[in-house]
């Protein structure tokens, strides 16, 4: 994937920045005070230095302290501003890493299902998480640092001038030397870093599969084909983790020992000028402290740089997934049903998730308001497919989906969906009472018919045996209640709805038979007077349905009731008696 440059990176971080202007420029004044007043320690130091000798029977203390006063007077007052910059630091990292996490998932919220499809939920937690805390590590403090660096160093250099411009020379061999280093080192570490943050990526998302499956796991006695899997890709992770560090490294070091060279040579071209009477002894002392107040702000900065090259290469994926394309606008023209009646019409559809490969093929339909349409076949058929394109998950290729004569494409996409209530086989609840869940999306329901509700689903009862009945926390999507049980509070949900038509995925496939039986009632009366759309490998629980459609390959191959069907003993007839002979 094409690298993007560091100048675009820069502009979209400073961007974040930028929004809190106030709290960086009282940085900058922190950080100004701090710095001015810790580099006059220097200058002071050396005239205290100087005062020693400047009686002829010994010491004029008076000056000494003097100078020695101010010096510590001015450290206090650098120290007191650094920590306020500290203080304020923590707060301008703190709104940026909220408005960037806030960022990135208000986009996934508008990203297609297609997206989804597509990546790990683990790599995206892991740019959710771990790359937005890496930005957010270097960006606020290391800005505020780099600009103490220019000061510190201009500063610096201009004290050195004004007490020795000739040994200032020594900087012309050391510095571009330092720099090379550094841009040595920046150019093969920052693909380094993009490569640690994908392996970090892989093996979330690994891990996040593995915990959902380990059930699977350990009844097919895989643990050791997993750890395994688990070994490679740790392994991916460290030894890309170790190759970003090394090179990440070497910058500080190397251009450390640039300035201790610096300073050696310092030291002692400081000296000859001493014994020529070239300059004073309070002057080298100075001289020297500025020097490695010079080369300080050099080294940290390479380390910084270093840093920054992780930071970018975790930018680069935040940046990625707040830019990925959300679902496409609805049309200028596209209205709000104001009122739906149900009619749906599939015409002609054509849609395949890859090139090539087609799902659905010159595919119609018809469904009239208030009649239950099943959809059978075998795997891979379609079945779920066709939700997918109603629910407009997916866009068709090709044909015209109608609902009450409106193309689908012309009704606004919160609107359609709001037509429709859902109960899938993949059950979801997230962390809150019983009581929130059960009301998700209708807040406003009286708690009189949440109970009837949850009567009709025959789920009341167990509720009611929990510790705190409807204000009992389900966490977790609820994994400390049976995948039977959460299905029943998914059909209460529904049965909550005032959607006027209704998708049935699978709704019963983690109910037992006998509660299956007990709740048929419930659900014919959730499916009254709406249009349902009823997917089910169970023939049985759609015995009743107005039309069943028997899809394979992406066409419709037989439609009629369940007595029209078995007489015609095709295909259908073929599913429901290798069925009702495993049941057998």
């Amino acid at each position: 994937m094409k690298r993007a440059p560091k100048k675009y990176l820069l502009i979209r971080l400073w961007n974040y920045l930028g929004k809190h202007r106030l709290l960086l420029t009282a940085g900058a004044v922190f950080m100004l005070l701090s710095n001015i007043l810790s580099l006059v320690g220097p200058k002071l130091s050396g005239k205290a230095i100087d005062a020693i000798g400047t009686r002829a029977g010994g010491v004029d203390f008076e000056r000494v302290f003097y100078h020695v006063g101010l010096m510590a007077a001015f450290y206090l007052l650098s120290a007191v501003f650094s920590y306020l910059l500290s203080l304020l630091t923590i707060r301008l990292t703190r709104n940026v890493i909220y408005q960037m996490r806030r960022d990135v998932f208000e986009n996934l919220l508008r990203l297609p299902v297609s997206f989804f499809d597509k990546y790990q939920t683990g790599d995206i937690i892991s740019v959710v998480s771990y790359d937005v805390d890496t930005v957010n590590q270097s960006l606020a403090g290391d800005f505020l640092q780099i600009l103490q660096s220019v000061i510190t160093v201009l500063f610096s250099l201009v004290m050195m001038l004004s007490i020795a411009p000739v040994m200032v020379l020594i900087f012309a061999v050391t510095i571009p030397a330092s720099v090379l280093v550094t841009r040595f080192v920046t150019s093969r570490s920052r693909p380094l870093y993009r490569v640690r943050s994908k392996k970090l990526g892989e093996l979330n998302g690994f891990v996040e599969e593995m915990l959902n499956g380990q059930k699977t796991t350990r009844a097919y006695g895989r643990e050791r084909e997993v750890i395994a899997a688990f070994d490679g890709k740790n392994g991916e992770a460290v030894d890309a983790n170790t190759r970003a560090e090394y090179y990440g490294t070497l910058s500080g070091p190397s251009v450390n020992f640039m300035n201790n060279v610096s300073l050696a040579l310092i030291s002692v071209f400081g000296s000859l000028l001493y014994l020529n009477g070239g300059i004073g002894l309070g002057d080298v002392s100075s001289f020297v402290q500025y020097s490695r107040k010079f080369s300080g702000p050099i080294n940290e900065t390479a380390n910084i740089i270093g840093e920054l090259q992780s930071a970018f290469a975790a930018a680069e994926r935040v940046f990625r997934l707040i830019d990925e394309l959300p679902e496409k606008p609805d049309m200028d023209c596209a209205k709000v049903l104001e009122e739906v009646y149900g009619d749906v019409l599939f015409e002609n559809v054509s849609f395949s998730y890859q090139e090539g490969q087609k799902i659905l093929s010159d595919f119609s339909l018809r469904a009239l308001p208030g009649q239950q349409i099943a959809i059978v076949g075998p795997t891979g058929a379609g079945k779920t497919t066709v939700i997918n394109l109603l629910m407009r998950f997916y866009d068709a290729q090709s044909g015209a989906i109608l609902l009450d004569g409106e193309d689908i494409y012309r009704i606004k996409r919160e609107s359609l969906r709001e037509s429709f209530s859902m109960v899938l086989q993949d059950t979801w609840l997230f962390q809150g009472t019983v009581y929130e869940n059960l009301v998700y999306g209708n807040e406003d329901i009286p708690m009189e018919r949440v109970v009837e509700a949850a009567k009709a689903a025959e789920i009341h009862s167990y509720i009611m045996s929990l510790p705190k009945g409807y204000d009992t926390v389900l966490s977790d999507n609820g994994v400390h209640i049976s995948k039977g049980q959460r299905q029943l509070l998914t059909i209460a949900r529904a049965m909550l709805s005032n959607a006027h038509m209704l998708i049935l995925d699978e709704a019963t496939s983690n109910v037992d038979t006998r509660t299956e039986i007990q709740i048929q009632t419930a659900m014919r009366k959730l499916m009254e007077n709406k249009t349902c759309f009823v997917i089910a490998h169970r023939l049985s629980t759609i015995q009743n349905a107005d039309r069943i459609l028997v899809v394979k390959d992406g066409t419709i191959m037989e439609q009629g009731t369940h007595r029209e069907l078995l007489d015609r003993k095709g295909f259908y007839c073929e599913l429901y008696e290798a069925q009702f002979e495993g049941e057998d």
